[in-house]
């Protein structure tokens, strides 16, 4: 398979894959693009209950190819993220499923920055965390000034970003950054078990929650209490609250269906 991402859909959690393993993942204009359409395709499709993103090889990624942006007749800075980058955080942010980064290997700079992007993310022991932008005189992009701040911190968060400096999965899941650590040989199931388990969750009530923690950055304590209410009411309409209250009187497990 020669395509920079592919995906494949399997108990109804779309596993995408960045395929670029021989440069670490790297980014250039055609994956950027591709992946794009991917999760634009997995948002629209009524079956897919969860995502998961990852790096083939041993790297989730690296960041933007610099090959490609030192090129006499490449993109631009500003294209690049104009077109490259910030539209695929945008697409992670609004989608109404969970989206989950399972960093198998080193994540750096926009690499890093959209799994951060993501609302959960996992890691493999092995794995790595590096705003490594000042170490070639530039500024973290992907929306790194605004999750990583808000995830550790505002001084850790500019001492990440100025030093440059490698964070183990140890130490992100520890200082908050990332949700949990799991052992490198047993990553891919542990990452399909967690998985898994979030796809067998009420899923529209797990949007409304997305939505929900995305208002809260901006919103005061009145405007938020508001948003409870109106999206508690749509919660309580949907077949999956039927069947959560069901299954508690009932004393068995419950069936959730995304609806």
């Amino acid at each position: 398979m020669n395509k920079t991402v592919f995906f494949e859909i399997q108990n109804n959690i779309a596993f995408i894959t960045l395929n670029r393993p021989e440069i670490f993942n790297s980014f250039n204009r055609k994956m950027a693009l591709a992946l794009q359409e991917i999760i634009k395709e997995l948002n629209d499709n009524d079956d897919v209950r969860a995502i998961t993103i990852t790096g083939a090889g041993k790297a989730f990624s690296a960041g933007q190819d610099l090959a490609e942006a030192v090129e006499k007749d490449g993109p631009s800075f500003e294209t690049i993220l104009m077109e490259h980058y910030n539209p695929v955080i945008r697409l992670l942010r609004s989608s109404r499923k969970p989206i989950i980064a399972a960093v198998n290997g080193v994540a750096a700079g926009a690499g890093a920055n959209i799994a951060l992007a993501c609302d959960i993310v996992v890691a493999s022991k092995k794995a790595s965390f590096i705003q490594a932008f000042s170490k070639i005189g530039l500024i973290p992009d992907s929306g790194g000034t605004y999750f990583l701040p808000r995830l550790v911190g505002i001084q850790k968060a500019i001492a990440i970003m100025m030093t440059g400096d490698k964070i183990s999965a140890v130490e992100a899941e520890q200082m908050g950054l990332i949700y949990k650590v799991f052992e490198e040989e047993n990553f891919k199931n542990e990452v399909e078990r967690f998985v898994l388990q979030i796809a067998e969750m009420p899923t529209k009530a797990l949007g409304y929650i997305k939505l929900l923690i995305n208002e809260s950055l901006n919103n005061n304590l009145e405007q938020q209490l508001s948003l409870e209410v109106e999206y508690q009411k749509k919660a309580g309409l949907t077949y999956d609250f039927q069947e959560g209250v069901n299954a508690f009187l009932e004393k068995r497990k419950a069936i959730f269906k995304g609806k």
